[in-house]
């Protein structure tokens, strides 16, 4: 996506921790990680709940994997001879096709919110990792403000909610998931968070 602005000063350390969440599923399904993603993951340590036992597990299995094993293994996964083991598009796992009606729906959201696909992009704008980094983005305010929770909300259970947990609980069972299978855990128990966190405000 394209950055508009640097992101709002006034952002909470919450938010910016869910975005930054965001932020990092985005970048590992956009692409095998190199060394140093691989590195700073190998880094992480997680608490005793869900989430940091899932980055627990991530950062251990990060710390065995190599690049070139990263690269097959997202190959395997996502582009395959002809297609990978799974297809990461809203529109798939929602219609069973291919640039469906989520995806005119989200270029019309995405077109009200002035977010913008960069031009070195051609991966259809409903795929996974495109989706992480838009969120991330309204909840920092890289494409003006900072979107209200209720505007958040309102995109998560839109775009993101109806499908993404399916998607990362099959990317976490998938034959050919090892690195991403932890990742799959990691973004199935965000999805969660994100869930339960979105269905206590008011709407």
């Amino acid at each position: 996506m394209v950055t508009a602005q640097q992101p709002d000063t006034t952002v909470t350390e919450e938010d910016r921790l869910r975005a930054d969440f965001y932020n990092f599923l985005g970048l590992i399904l956009a692409g095998p990680p190199d060394q140093m993603l691989l590195d700073q993951i190998a880094g992480l340590t997680g608490d005793n709940t869900d989430l940091g036992q899932a980055i627990t597990a991530l950062s251990r299995v990060a710390h065995v994997t190599k690049p070139a094993a990263a690269e097959r293994e997202f190959n395997a996964l996502f582009i395959g001879l002809g297609r990978g083991e799974l297809l990461p598009y809203a529109s798939y796992y929602l219609t069973g096709f291919l640039n469906e009606k989520p995806l005119a729906q989200l270029r019309n959201d995405m077109a009200v919110r002035a977010i913008t696909r960069a031009p070195n992009v051609y991966e259809p704008e409903d795929n996974i990792a495109s989706l992480m980094e838009m969120m991330a983005g309204l909840i920092v305010g890289r494409f003006g403000t900072p979107a209200s929770i209720e505007d958040q909300k309102a995109f998560y259970n839109k775009h993101i909610g109806p499908w993404a947990g399916h998607f990362y609980s099959d990317l976490e069972a998938a034959e050919q998931s090892v690195l991403y299978a932890s990742v799959g855990a990691a973004g199935r128990v965000f999805m969660e968070i994100e869930r339960d966190g979105f269905r206590m405000t008011a709407d």
